[in-house]
């Protein structure tokens, strides 16, 4: 393996955050507005969005989707010793957030297809100490969401959406992030809608609404106190600062404005490498991303699979040598040291270990179009080889 090519050497980045060109004026707007803490109008505004867009009845900026899904972890009221089923094939947040109440992550399979928790698998891992289900909807394609809440129902357990990468992507119509009792969105600098680090959590049970308000103001009930509903605020219940400052918010609104036309053109980009990498398929170099008929994706990334570890590392170091830069994507957290100290994994694990290996991300960011053909070739290329 050669060294890491340096950042001057990279002439195609995995990543590039677009911006719509009205970021820095509603960040100066919120200055004259005298308001740079949280909650300001350019919050509402998001706030708005959120609750327009996905149909929820409360949804409230965080500073990260990490935040959203620490919320949803005291919003269930995970105690010490409490299980969560989730995949094991996901970023750490989904896991940390409930093992910081106590709770112990129960890591269960994904599917082959989807690459999202394997529904037929769920209620295996089901015991008395089963309190949640987290899916994933990885790549912004959805999981099976009928299945998954018929078998919550069915034991008395609550549905918990990581939809960091799921902005503007639905099930059988309905967008995620408000499917579940509790939904975690993501507007790191690597989504589709960014503010360099944000989050929100979308309370889609009318009964959380109060509770959630009072978690994200450090316990308090200052959102009561700000409305007259009280004429003063206290602590009344746990909570952290989780939420971000206005300035996050105006960046953020710019992107909401036009999130829209930006989903668009990512399923441009999405749409063009799944056509040019059909042959790939039909000869078996690579499989590309399944995404099945309930599923509306949101073009988060693209990904190919290659045939082994092996192979990946090679395809990874040839598109490097062309200046081009592709990653990899998650090491599983049943595997991972703390996964092994804080969790367990329910039954074997095969897929997400395949998957694990063979997993290459490609550039996907607004503004590739005009060099996305020289990605393609490259792929094709080493992929012949």
């Amino acid at each position: 393996m050669t060294a890491k090519r340096s950042l001057a050497e990279i002439r195609i980045p995995f990543n590039q955050p677009f911006l719509t060109g009205r970021e820095l004026e509603y960040i100066s707007e919120a200055h004259r507005n005298h308001h740079l803490s949280g909650d300001g109008p350019f919050t509402k505004r998001c706030h708005a969005w959120l609750e327009r867009t996905v149909g929820c009845p409360k949804a409230l900026l965080t500073h990260s989707c990490t935040a959203a899904l620490e919320m949803a972890a005291i919003l269930a009221d995970i105690q010490a010793g409490d299980e969560v089923i989730m995949p094991s094939f996901t970023f750490v947040s989904t896991a940390n957030a409930f093992v910081l109440r106590g709770g112990v992550p129960v890591f269960v399979d994904v599917r082959d297809d989807t690459l999202n928790i394997d529904e037929s698998k769920i209620e295996a891992a089901i015991t008395p100490k089963t309190r949640a289900i987290v899916v994933v909807h990885y790549a912004g394609v959805a999981c099976e969401m009928d299945a998954i809440q018929a078998i919550a129902s069915r034991h008395g357990l609550l549905v918990i959406e990581d939809a960091a990468q799921a902005v503007l992507a639905s099930y059988k119509g309905r967008p995620l992030g408000g499917l579940g009792a509790l939904g975690a969105l993501s507007f790191h600098e690597t989504k589709n809608i960014l503010c360099g680090e944000g989050g929100a959590l979308l309370v889609n049970d009318p009964r959380l609404n109060a509770r959630a308000e009072v978690i994200r103001e450090k316990g308090t009930d200052r959102s009561r106190f700000y409305r007259g509903e009280v004429d003063k605020y206290t602590w009344v219940d746990l909570g952290s600062s989780f939420l971000p400052g206005e300035v996050i918010a105006a960046f953020l609104w710019a992107q909401m404005q036009m999130a829209d036309a930006i989903t668009g053109r990512r399923m441009a980009i999405w749409t063009r490498y799944h056509e040019a990498f059909a042959d790939l398929e039909k000869s078996g170099r690579a499989r590309r991303p399944v995404v099945p008929p309930y599923a509306t994706p949101n073009a988060h990334n693209y990904y190919l699979l290659v045939r082994d570890a092996e192979t990946r590392a090679k395809f990874i170091e040839s598109l490097s040598a062309e200046g081009i830069q592709a990653v990899f994507h998650y090491i599983p957290l049943h595997d991972s040291p703390a996964g092994r100290r804080f969790g367990r994994a329910s039954g074997p694990m095969a897929v997400t270990r395949s998957v694990a290996d063979r997993l290459v991300r490609l550039p996907l960011w607004l503004g590739l179009e005009d060099r996305q053909d020289n990605v393609i070739d490259s792929c094709i290329k080493a992929l012949a080889r």
